[in-house]
């Protein structure tokens, strides 16, 4: 028994070595960013009626849908807001990271041999996965001591240490859940692309799931890990059993994979991928028709969930109206217009949010050309008739091509559920309208994309990190009462809210001219640098 497990801790050591400088990039990030926006809150709202005011706009069940149910609106503690808008966000942070680092250290290392060579040194089978668990484990221990601790040292009386140890605790038990999870799907799926579709398919689900049944059902948002760990209810009654139960849900996990590890083929996967065709098509020889058909099922899957997820956020719509005429205190200060009513004037952040999702999918498309570099698989292209603008010019093109696409997706599914719920429904007209003019401040993230692989392809996670950027901005800016200069860094605070603000061709044509220009300066970079395989 003893053999399975020989030589973990020296892999595990071998792992931290390798991720030292990610691990402590994504911990320092997170911690940061929560302890700046706690230390913020009590300045931005610190008279009662602020705070009874925005309690009431929490209790909104669209804002219920993006942040979840919020706790202890009847006494709006420092701490009870802090826990209502961040915890959710740093939710999904946490569970990004350890959805790549996973990745990284399972089903990727298997895919290019390196765990083949570690295995036929003196290891035992179930070393590097075991390796992997402990070191997310001791990952995720330290960002939750030390989000506890942070919290608690901003002194305020709302967030106590029991408090602020509770919330470092649910987001380092979200880590350990998706580890766990990651590591089945990378035993399950034969390829890294695979399992890491699967392992963000089933986070952005959670997502979904949890916003539905925030509104309308509370079981159902028990059935995500994201809604079971809000039911914390941090800062206000400070439940521990969702922590305990997503920890043993983990365990559970953690032990199927490790099963699944030892009855399988090294570089296997339960779930095989079905025979194709025995002659490819004459599209397929080209490098647009590869990059294609190497991406087709994540291109429907994206499409599909974006349609979905626009279904979801235009369901609550239709409460939206009965919600304000029911708080007295917000109508009075919100401001008038005689144009446009509130559901009108909320779908324009939301159309924000949709768009900067959108990006992802984009992002993701041309990211493939860096993962079958790293492969070694473009060397064997490049030897052959292809050039390289042909090359990285295929993979951008599915990305700025995939982006209206997608876009329309949203907006249909948004149009269609609020259709379906509002008694006098909006436009499909203005809301095509208004969502497409985000289309090329996606195709500028898309473009910084094609730079970072043009010129520095290892520094392609900044691209990420600006896109976080402006998620955050355009989810949270006005809660927080951000400076106005700070939307402006971000390419998505640069479109008008149509129909709330007019359209500008100048400003759409300066996005499309910069996301045009980078993509440009990304080929060239492409053409001269060296091929790493």
């Amino acid at each position: 028994m003893s053999n399975r497990f020989a030589n973990t801790k020296i892999l595990a050591f071998f792992i931290l070595r390798k991720d030292r400088i990610r691990i402590l990039i994504w911990i320092i990030s997170i911690v940061l960013f929560t302890v700046v926006i706690g230390s913020m809150l009590p300045n931005l709202y610190s008279t009662g009626t602020d705070r009874q005011i925005m309690a009431e706009t929490m209790k909104n069940p669209a804002i219920t849908v993006m942040l979840g149910p919020g706790y202890g609106l009847d006494n709006y503690t420092d701490g009870a807001m802090m826990a209502h808008f961040m915890l959710i966000f740093t939710l999904l942070a946490v569970g990004i990271m350890n959805i790549l680092m996973t990745i990284r250290n399972t089903r990727e290392d298997e895919e290019e041999g390196r765990t083949e060579i570690i295995r036929s040194l003196p290891s035992g089978f179930l070393s590097p996965l075991t390796a992997a668990f402990f070191v997310s484990a001791a990952a995720n221990t330290v960002l939750a001591l030390t989000a506890g601790l942070s919290l608690y040292s901003l002194g305020f009386e709302s967030m106590d240490f029991q408090g602020s140890m509770l919330y470092g605790a649910s987001i380092g038990t979200a880590g350990i859940f998706f580890t766990s999870l990651t590591a089945l799907f990378a035993q399950l799926t034969p390829i890294t692309r695979s399992a890491l579709g699967y392992s963000f398919g089933f986070l952005i689900l959670a997502y979904i799931i949890r916003g539905i049944g925030d509104v309308e059902s509370e079981l159902l948002s028990l059935f995500s890990p994201l809604g079971l760990i809000l039911r914390t209810e941090v800062y206000v009654n400070n439940h521990w059993w969702p922590v305990l139960l997503t920890l043993g849900l983990s365990v559970i996990l953690a032990g199927l994979a490790m099963y699944l590890n030892t009855i399988r083929d090294l570089g296997a996967g339960f779930l095989q991928p079905k025979s194709g065709k025995a002659e490819a098509s004459r599209f397929l020889s080209s490098p647009l028709g590869l990059a294609l058909r190497l991406q087709r099922t994540a291109v429907i899957s994206w499409t599909i969930g974006m349609l979905v997820l626009g279904l979801s956020y235009g369901s609550v719509l239709g409460d939206l109206e009965g919600f304000l005429d029911s708080s007295g205190l917000l109508l009075q200060m919100l401001p008038e217009s005689e144009v446009f009513n509130l559901t009108e004037r909320f779908v324009g952040m939301l159309l924000t949010i949709l768009s900067i999702l959108a990006a992802i999918p984009v992002l993701i498309f041309i990211l493939k050309l860096k993962s079958e570099e790293n492969a070694g698989r473009i060397e064997q292209l490049l030897a052959g008739a292809v050039s390289r603008t042909k090359l990285i010019g295929s993979y951008a093109f599915i990305g700025l091509a995939a982006a209206p696409v997608i876009q329309f997706m949203s907006v249909l599914g948004l149009w269609a559920s609020a259709a379906f719920v509002m008694e006098d429904p909006l436009s499909f007209n203005i809301l095509l309208k208004a969502s497409m003019a985000y289309i090329p401040s996606v195709w500028v993230m898309a473009g910084l994309m094609v730079l970072a692989i043009g010129y520095l392809p290892r520094f392609t996670g900044a691209v990420w990190l600006y896109l976080g950027y402006a998620f955050f901005i355009a989810y949270l800016g006005d809660m927080l009462k951000l400076p106005e200069w700070m939307d402006y860094l971000s390419p998505f605070g640069h479109i008008p809210q149509i129909p709330l603000e007019e359209f500008h061709a100048s400003k759409t044509l300066l996005s499309m001219l910069l996301a045009f220009g980078l993509t440009a300066a990304g080929f060239a970079g492409y053409r001269n640098r060296d091929i790493h395989g």
